[in-house]
């Protein structure tokens, strides 16, 4: 008689498709660093991408009243004719570019748009060409839908940004996918209209290669830096570019979880059969919510710009100060991607030898209580991610015990 074992005598077998992947490294350090808190450690996290503000009152409001009037139920699979309509709308107002409600959807965060398009469109060795330093979602979710990220390094010195001749040089006949994000997680690098020009004009040579470009934070840009997006600039991209973004960074709603992207109408129509059967709609009350963030006033916008370009000064010139440590200034996003070269090869008090960013991150949370992202968690090292979307005291003692911990090494 054959006895079926249980299922922990049989062990658990993960699918292939995860094998490699693992929990964000961001999410681990920050579980780590609340840990040390919890202990009682005076732990300054820096790792976290979401900003500090609240939801605006109005948007809100209108989530209040959509539960008051009963919205809480089901809605269209890829989102409320409302919403689409305000994302039609914002694209048409704001970026110059016109899409039809059938060439826009809605899902449960701009994660989930990326997830959607990347299963819709990847068979099994497919690539994906990802500059680095790259969100560190990237990656994983080209693997899990059976791809392969094409890396390209874009140090500090290219300014964190791709070169027209290396995408040249990396498309194949497999290349499925390009992807931007700009400004950029982690490095806050952005690509204006001369920077994406060359680029564009490569994809116009290579009709079967599309675009994605992930536009996040297209509100938090500073100086004289003038956001634009692809289409924008090459209509004639337009029919095969996913333009994605979402309300998550502009408008403080990270736990809303609203995304949307403009597309190709077969493209929106092949990501709905993906959402159908992962999580159906999006929030009904976040849609209510979101359509609010998009229509209503957008005058706070550059009040919080404007406080977000005072830390990043603040940052950018405190790094600058600590021997061995380098900062570009970013034009865009809440962070800095800091060079760490300098570090490498000192010894801790504690006798450990620094031979990587991550060693030298491990180093600042163990030593300073300071809480900050490696490089090599988005594909480039050595650097290191601050993100200066907390307050000042926070970011001026930070700057203080990272600059002390750096001249204890030797």
């Amino acid at each position: 008689m054959t006895i079926t074992p249980r299922i922990e005598e049989a062990g658990f077998r993960p699918a292939s498709r995860i094998a490699s992947v693992g929990v964000s490294k961001i999410l681990q350090i920050g579980a780590r660093a609340a840990a040390m808190k919890r202990d009682g450690l005076p732990v300054i996290i820096l790792g976290a991408g979401e900003p500090d503000f609240d939801t605006p009152a109005n948007v809100k409001e209108a989530a209040k009243a959509a539960i008051d009037r009963g919205e809480t139920k089901y809605t269209a699979l890829d989102g409320t004719p409302e919403l689409k309509k305000a994302v039609a709308e914002k694209f048409r107002r704001e970026n110059g570019v016109d899409y039809a409600p059938d060439e826009v959807t809605v899902a449960t965060g701009a994660k989930q748009i990326l997830f959607n398009a990347f299963m819709a469109t990847i068979d099994a060795g497919d690539e994906v060409i990802i500059p680095t330093p790259y969100w560190t979602s990237y990656f994983d979710i080209v693997e899990i839908c059976g791809g392969v990220p094409v890396l390209i390094p874009c140090d500090a010195e290219a300014g964190f940004r791709l070169k027209a001749e290396q995408l040249e040089k990396a498309i194949t006949p497999k290349t499925r996918w390009v992807l931007f994000n700009s400004p950029s997680n982690p490095s806050g690098a952005a690509y204006g209209e001369a920077d994406y020009r060359p680029l564009l004009d490569v994809l116009l040579r290579h009709p079967h290669v599309w675009l994605m470009v992930d536009d996040m934070y297209e509100h938090i840009v500073y100086d004289d830096f003038r956001f634009v997006t692809p289409v924008a600039i090459e209509p004639r991209l337009k029919d095969r570019t996913l333009t994605i973004n979402g309300v998550s960074k502009a408008y403080a709603m990270t736990g809303w979880r609203i995304g949307y992207a403009g597309g190709p109408k077969a493209l929106i129509k092949a990501m709905a059969v993906i959402q159908s059967q992962a999580t159906s709609c999006p929030s009904s009350v976040s849609q209510a919510a979101s359509v609010e963030a998009l229509n209503g006033p957008q005058d706070f916008l550059k009040e919080r710009q404007a406080s977000f370009r005072q830390r990043r000064d603040l940052v950018v010139s405190g790094l600058n100060a600590i021997p061995g440590l380098s900062c570009r200034t970013p034009e865009g996003a809440f962070y800095t991607f800091a060079g760490c070269g300098g570090m490498l090869g000192k010894v801790t008090p504690g006798g450990r030898r620094i031979e990587a960013d991550s060693d030298f991150t491990d180093y600042l949370l163990e030593d300073a209580h300071v809480a900050v992202v490696p490089g090599s968690a988005f594909g480039l090292s050595p650097y290191f991610r601050i993100s200066y979307a907390t307050s000042e005291a926070d970011l001026k003692e930070a700057l203080k015990r990272i600059g002390e911990a750096c001249a204890r090494l030797s």
